[in-house]
């Protein structure tokens, strides 16, 4: 049996908070219904911060509830701290993450708060899911960003890496994720943080990673994850996306792109690829002239193509 591979598409939240206009939100469940259709089984909805902070977003408790309705579908959402981890309960989000910058500059820019406050907010959040009956909580993960690198800092200590991982399992964490917020990392880097990710807090507590293009190295970045081990790989639909509060964070990775480069390799995503351009399609059309990326849409899929 091929190796299945989770693509986790998160479009409807990084790639949608990246852009200026605002998607309407019958064009946002369309979009998700369709990507569910062709097979994707995790989304990331939204994310639950205030309104004023991201307009495109505000509907986000809305579109966990349509979610919820297709059998299967793994309905994740980006909580900023506590009282976002809240409403992503009350909305009965599968999956919720926080993102913990590992570059204190980006954690002042990006949710407002010290390293130390954000241990604090880990803390709260895992007691609260603590309080919940075991099957009605959601899997926590601690998403660590600019784990390879930080556009205001520059170099990010590996060291550092490590012992925030292990702070936010022991604060309640059930896993954590990398992030390559910035497009910094390089495949012998990505491969060097698993191992070592993996001999701190255990390779059942690192299994996917969120990574960007922004310099063209994404899907080999891809590539040295799942080498290493990691069955989760997050992209956006079209490439949609990138941080708004780390300059120069273009692009996440293709999930068209990177669909096709696992099946074509004989891994299982379980997404069939003319279902996935269906999404495409709904997608342009609800955001009309907003650019779309992927070498494999423009090219078309080559004849010896077969899926795994």
């Amino acid at each position: 049996m091929s190796k299945a591979i989770l693509v986790s598409e998160v479009g409807p939240r990084d790639g949608l908070q990246s852009i200026e206009r605002i998607m309407g939100t019958s064009e946002k469940k369309a979009w998700i219904n369709a990507l569910f259709e062709a097979g994707v089984r995790e989304i990331e909805v939204g994310s639950f911060v205030p309104a004023h902070v991201l307009p495109q977003l505000a509907d986000t408790a809305e579109l966990v509830a349509y979610a919820k309705t297709l059998p299967g579908l793994a309905v994740a959402a980006l909580v900023p701290n506590l009282k976002g981890a809240q409403a992503a309960v009350k909305a009965g989000a599968h999956k919720i993450s926080i993102p913990f910058s590992c570059s204190e500059t980006h954690s002042l820019k990006n949710v407002r708060r010290t390293h130390e406050q954000m241990i604090q907010e880990v803390q709260a959040i895992g007691a609260l899911l603590k309080t919940l009956p075991e099957g009605e909580r959601p899997h926590f993960e601690g998403s660590l960003s600019t784990a390879f690198g930080c556009t205001m800092e520059g170099e990010v200590s590996e060291d550092k890496v490590m012992d925030l991982a292990q702070i936010l399992i022991e604060a309640g964490c059930d896993e954590v994720g990398l992030s390559d917020t910035t497009g910094y990392a390089n495949p012998a880097q990505v491969r060097r943080m698993i191992r070592k990710v993996h001999a701190r807090v255990g390779a059942d507590r690192l299994t996917g990673i969120h990574l960007h293009n922004t310099r063209g190295l994404g899907l080999a970045n891809a590539l040295a994850a799942i080498d290493e081990g990691l069955t989760t790989i997050d992209s956006s639909q079209g490439g949609l996306g990138g941080c708004p509060f780390a300059p120069g964070a273009s692009g996440n990775i293709v999930t068209e792109d990177l669909v096709f480069m696992l099946e074509a390799m004989g891994f299982s995503t379980g997404i069939d690829y003319e279902g996935l351009l269906r999404a495409r399609q709904l997608l342009g059309d609800a955001l009309p002239g907003e650019p779309l990326y992927g070498m494999v849409p423009l090219a078309g899929l080559p004849k010896n193509f077969k899926t795994s």
